[in-house]
């Protein structure tokens, strides 16, 4: 088992993970990682010339004195590397493109396929997690593949390139060269291990300053009110200090190889000196060849070195490419079947039959049996004890989950085979605490129709009794109204809501609480506009102040997750139960406070 793991978790895991993530992301740029390869071959070839010129530099000007030489070998040397400065300027472009072409792809990859995730999928992923996913993991998708192919094209060529021009100037004097490489590989392959453990806690940690900054943004009325300022420093502080701290250890362990590879490669250069004295000392060797042969080395030394720190390197990436697939591999839980049916842009009835669903198979369920109507194009009201199910019946009709049990169907059509699209243009919803986009009224507005006109906005705003005070703002409808509204009132934000609401002109509605948490006056004017936008809809209501549903044609009462009882107002006062007992303690409660 532990064998299997390693196995899983370290180089042959690390090689699947990135081949899979080439064939994903690079090989549709092949033409453009090849164009570079030709570029990276000249840089590897012209570096193998300039070590292979000295030759010439050494025997024909200093030691032969041949004048005729001189400038031809000088115009030389300037023309060896004017082509590699153009060949390393057009594979860093290259490589660039490519890459921030495979991070805009991850990015868009990943971006969809959260949005086809069901609404739980966001209880396990947090949003700091999330975002160091789309920031930190997708660059080191691009980081993953350049660091391998500038490995092979430029360091490797280049390697193969010196150690030609080695070989072919003394045989000898390469292999003693080389009689260092077993130690450098073995040395490299110890710092691995550490480096992987390292780089997954420091994504933890970079995860954790996302959350704590969106949670201090978004909370930030109750980081106030309570004080709360040195807690969220503290934690802020234990983050940074976290990331800070694997930060210096990533570099203590990728900067090993350096006083590794620097041992090595003085040996390597004393053991040449002292094999190519010897030789210059006994007479049979060429001056030029063995300086063409030690700047072959010590130019060989660079692209040695990178290639052995390669591993340690590639092992930090491939921890956040291994993230980011845990996030790609997450499978949705709600996908949309073949040939779904469109849904008619009609008022239809919504029916329960024996519905049965838990967020989690170990817990309790959330609905149990449920089986209940709401009639085509009247307003059904469901009310009863908070952690009832009532919220997650409207989660099942607009499929934001998929029950465990039973069906639900709007007009006659089970609502996992309706299409998306369809379903989602044939409900709109206000809840009680309604979400706003960071942008302008008209815009929030807009999002309940992307293809309405200026003049339907507005007329949707009055409908809502919301075009008086958008029209108060000294910007008007382009009045931008902060991260989810908080720039402006509760009966400010409800009434954009219900604007977007009518705006979709769906024959569906569904009202969680809509007005429960306004003042007289505010609730007076949504209250006003819910009347107007639940005409002739299939309208269903949840409301804990029962005397905002004494008028539906249905009441169904919910405790824990199963109907109890159903009924008009009028019938469920007759019959008694806990509808009636609700009712009289809230009536009971109001008259107690106005006495």
């Amino acid at each position: 088992m532990t064998d299997t793991k390693e196995k899983e978790t370290g180089l042959w895991g690390m090689r699947h993970l990135f081949l899979r993530l080439f064939f994903e992301n690079g090989w549709r740029h092949w033409r453009s990682y090849a164009i570079s390869f030709v570029f990276m071959g000249l840089v590897a070839a012209t570096t193998g010339l300039s070590a292979w010129i000295m030759r010439d530099v050494i025997n024909e000007i200093f030691v032969d004195k041949n004048r005729a030489l001189i400038v031809p070998i000088a115009l030389g040397v300037v023309a060896i590397f004017v082509v590699k400065g153009i060949a390393t300027y057009a594979q860093v472009v290259i490589l660039t493109r490519v890459g921030n072409r495979i991070i805009a792809d991850v990015q868009a990859r990943l971006f969809d396929h959260v949005l086809s995730q069901r609404v739980d999928f966001f209880d396990r992923f947090s949003i700091g997690d999330l975002a160091t996913r789309f920031s930190h993991n997708a660059q080191s998708a691009r980081e993953a593949i350049n660091l391998v192919v500038t490995s092979i094209g430029r360091d490797f060529f280049s390697l193969i390139a010196l150690t030609a021009v080695m070989v072919l100037q003394d045989p000898g004097m390469a292999m003693v060269a080389l009689l260092v490489a077993p130690p450098a590989i073995f040395g490299v392959t110890r710092l691995i291990r550490q480096i992987k453990a390292v780089a997954r806690a420091e994504f933890l940690s970079l995860a954790k300053i996302v959350t704590t900054i969106q949670e201090s943004a978004i909370g930030i009325r109750v980081v106030k009110s309570f004080a709360l300022e040195p807690v969220m420093r503290k934690e802020m502080q234990a983050a940074i200090d976290g990331v800070r701290q694997r930060s210096d250890a990533m570099a203590r362990i990728s900067a090993a190889t350096s006083p590794l590879m620097e041992t090595l490669g003085g040996v390597a250069i004393a053991l040449v000196i002292l094999y190519a004295g010897w030789r210059v000392v006994a007479g049979d060797a060429d001056p030029g060849a063995f300086f063409s042969f030690i700047t072959a080395l010590l130019l060989a030394y660079e692209p040695a070195k990178r290639l052995a720190r390669l591993n340690v390197t590639l092992q930090a990436q491939m921890i956040g490419v291994e993230l980011l697939y845990q996030l790609l591999d997450a499978e949705p839980q709600i996908w949309e079947k073949t040939g779904a049916a469109a849904l008619p842009r009609d008022p239809a009835p919504i029916r329960f039959d024996r519905v049965g669903f838990r967020y989690d198979p170990a817990a309790m369920p959330a609905l149990d049996g449920v089986s209940f109507e709401a009639p085509a194009g009247q307003t059904t009201a469901l009310v009863g004890p908070s952690g009832g199910g009532k919220s997650t019946i409207f989660a099942l009709i607009e499929r934001f989950y998929d029950p465990d049990e039973g069906s639900v169907t709007i007009g006659g059509k089970d609502v996992s085979a309706i299409s998306f699209s369809s379903l989602r243009e044939a409900v709109a919803s206000v809840s009680q605490n309604p979400f706003l986009f960071d942008g302008t009224v008209y815009r929030n507005i807009l999002m309940g129709r992307l293809d309405a006109t200026e003049e339907e906005v507005m007329a949707a705003a009055k409908d809502a009794n919301a075009h008086e005070f958008i029209s108060g703002f000294p910007e008007g409808y382009e009045t931008r109204v902060g991260e989810d509204g908080t720039r402006l009132s509760g009966g400010q934000r409800q009434r954009i809501a219900i604007a977007r609401a009518m705006l979709r002109d769906a024959p569906v509605l569904l009202l969680d609480e809509a007005t429960s948490s306004l003042d007289a006056q505010s609730e007076s004017k949504v209250a006003e506009a819910l009347d107007r936008l639940m005409v002739g809809r299939t309208t269903l209501v949840i409301a804990h102040r029962l005397s905002t549903v004494r008028h539906a044609a249905l009441i169904h009462v919910i405790e824990g997750g199963k109907v109890v009882q159903s009924g008009s107002h009028a019938d469920l006062m007759q019959s008694g139960g806990l509808y009636s007992q609700l009712h009289d303690l809230q009536f009971d409660t109001n008259r107690d406070d106005a006495a």
